[in-house]
């Protein structure tokens, strides 16, 4: 008696299936690209020409540190998701960082990272960006979404003004304030809210505004507008300018608020190795510019032509935009804007700060749930 043979081989497909399996193979690759091709055509979003051949070459910085990640300690892991500015009051050495989830907390950092104390000490309903410590203790803040605010050393929250000229602010972004009490702040955009700010950048039109405010008179003035994304400020050491970092332009400008040039804007550096954020000022004649992300081919193409930046927006919204923002970190320059030091690292991404503390630089992120420290040599 022979054997019975059980044949596991499948059958061929018959000629439907082939025909079901390439229906939907079609499909799955003409999809993205006609929602793409349709959205193209109805987006708002208006990506303008960048005056891109106007700008200086990239400079570069005498010494380099391209691997901070190796050396660099983490405060608050955990604990402080997103602290986008980094703030220190000398007097008590207690540190402010506005998170992602509304709170501004206060961290007490010892001999070691792992050491520090976080308090979760004011909720401001928003999103707290900058921050600077008033003359008389308060702390102000910027907040995407409800406009600058003045905490008092008690944590009663105030709002001091959310619109200029009629127009609202819509990305309240950086502070810093003068002796005289006087508040410098930046709105990055009229136009996107801080959810939306990719989108801003992408657009490459300019529709952000530099802007100060009077605590004696309660007046919100305009200083300067049409400026692309303006993002972090710092006051010199005289008080006679502000540095404002225009990030889709890859520079830092300045605006003189005293003296017989008040009212001049110029360039303070131009060319910068990445997108700027935040800049501070450490007292010892440098400033520190954060580096949301490196240069690279793909995003100075992107900056060429609209097109391209068109169909990045769409796939930002559609959640299928590939993420660029690589190569953060901080750059530091001195008093007159000469590159000094430029610290990265090829994973790092979204750096929007970095204060320098005693011998540490601290840097904070739009998105790592801790706080940076690097030892500097």
């Amino acid at each position: 008696m022979s054997a019975s043979r059980t044949d596991s081989t499948p059958p061929p497909p018959t000629r439907s299936a082939l025909k079901s399996s390439l229906a939907v193979t079609l499909l799955s690759v003409l999809a993205p690209i006609l929602a793409v091709t349709v959205l193209y055509r109805h987006e708002p979003f208006d990506p303008a020409s960048l005056p891109i051949h106007k700008l200086p070459g990239t400079v570069a910085a005498p010494m380099q540190n391209g691997r901070v990640l190796g050396s660099a300690e983490m405060v608050g892991a955990g604990q402080v998701v997103g602290p986008e500015d980094v703030e220190h009051d000398p007097a008590s050495g207690i540190i402010y960082v506005g998170c992602a989830d509304g709170w501004v907390k206060r961290v007490k950092v010892g001999e070691s990272a792992g050491d520090a104390v976080v308090e979760d000490w004011v909720n401001t309903g928003g999103r707290p960006l900058g921050l600077a410590l008033g003359r008389d203790g308060e702390l102000i803040v910027c907040d995407a979404y409800k406009g600058l605010l003045n905490v008092s050393k008690h944590g009663t929250v105030e709002l001091l003004t959310d619109e200029a000229e009629g127009v609202k602010f819509k990305l309240t972004d950086a502070v810093a304030v003068a002796t005289d009490g006087t508040i410098y702040f930046t709105d990055a955009s009229y136009k996107y809210t801080f959810g939306e700010f990719i989108w801003d950048i992408l657009e490459g039109r300019p529709h952000g505004r530099l802007l100060s405010y009077d605590p004696a008179t309660k007046e919100t003035q305009v200083l300067a507008q049409d400026l692309y994304f303006p993002n972090g400020i710092a006051l010199s050491p005289n008080q006679s300018f502000v540095i404002f970092c225009e990030t889709v332009m890859r520079r830092c400008k300045r605006y003189y608020i005293n003296g017989e040039r008040k009212g001049h804007i110029d360039t303070f550096i131009g060319g910068l190795p990445g997108y700027s954020d935040n800049i501070r000022y450490d007292g010892e004649g440098h400033y520190w510019i954060a580096l949301a992300s490196g240069t690279s081919v793909t995003g100075d193409l992107a900056f060429k032509y609209p097109f391209i930046r068109k169909a990045a927006a769409i796939l930002e919204r559609l959640n299928r935009r590939p993420a660029m923002e690589k190569n953060g970190g901080v750059f530091q320059v001195d008093s007159e804007g000469k590159p000094v030091a430029h610290y990265y690292d090829p994973q790092l991404s979204l750096i929007s700060s970095g204060n320098k503390i005693g011998d540490y630089l601290y840097c904070g992120s739009l998105h790592y749930p801790h706080i940076l420290r690097l030892k500097l040599d």
